[in-house]
């Protein structure tokens, strides 16, 4: 017996095609936008630094005459790796105390390097616990929930003025941009840890709460149906 079934009407099948495409288009930009992004931004950093630094090269020396980019940048990791080498032995540590001593007693420089000594010190030490665990505060008021990073027991002068000595701190970034934000001083009860890494908590923020976080063994966390 002959089927008698109606065929589908043209346009069923230009919508099918025109979806299936569309799903195409938004698979491949999600897939080269994040790694062109990145690539981009690093070049962005190699042009920068290469352009810094080849200026101060001989002409007989000047990478630009090679042609390849970012020689500039290893000959500034090459530097900084020997200036650190020069530091760990006696001649370099006397040499740095006397640097630090006369900047530390220039008023304006004074405050500059007090400031920047200690934000590379906290983020580069490696037995510092800043930014090591993802917390959720009710702010800016009850009822709402705001991801943070806690940084660490506030200090002594704090706990003392606000009359409270389990006061911990905690960064509040701004979203999609989490190098600013507000540095908030809390209960140690009023935060709630997240089983989360610090770097998930990251793209937690930059992408709007879009990219589903990992807990600390890497295995995926469920969202709510």
């Amino acid at each position: 017996m002959k089927d008698q079934s109606p065929a589908p009407p043209e346009h069923v099948a230009h919508v099918t095609v025109a979806g299936r495409l569309r799903a195409y288009f938004l698979a491949g930009v999600l897939v080269t936008a994040p790694i062109s992004i990145t690539f981009y931004i690093a070049w962005l950093f190699i042009d920068f630094v290469d352009r810094q630094v080849t200026p101060v090269i001989p002409s007989a020396w000047n990478p630009k005459q090679w042609g390849v980019p970012g020689v500039g940048l290893l000959l500034v990791a090459v530097a900084m790796t020997l200036v650190g080498a020069l530091t760990a032995g006696f001649a370099g540590r006397i040499w740095l105390r006397v640097s630090e001593a006369v900047v530390e007693r220039t008023p304006v420089l004074r405050g500059i390097y007090s400031a920047v000594k200690q934000i590379f010190e906290t983020v580069l030490a490696q037995k510092s616990q800043a930014f090591r665990e993802v917390a959720l505060i009710e702010y800016p008021r009850r009822g709402i929930w705001t991801v943070c990073f806690i940084t660490g027991p506030a200090i002594a002068q704090v706990t003392r003025q606000a009359g409270q000595d389990d006061l911990i701190s905690v960064f509040v970034p701004t979203t999609p941009n989490p190098t600013s934000g507000f540095l908030l001083f809390l209960p140690r009860s009023e935060i709630r840890v997240i089983d989360m890494t610090v770097e998930d908590g990251l793209k937690l923020v930059i992408s709007t709460g879009i990219v589903a976080p990992t807990d600390r063994n890497g295995t995926p966390v469920e969202q709510p149906q």
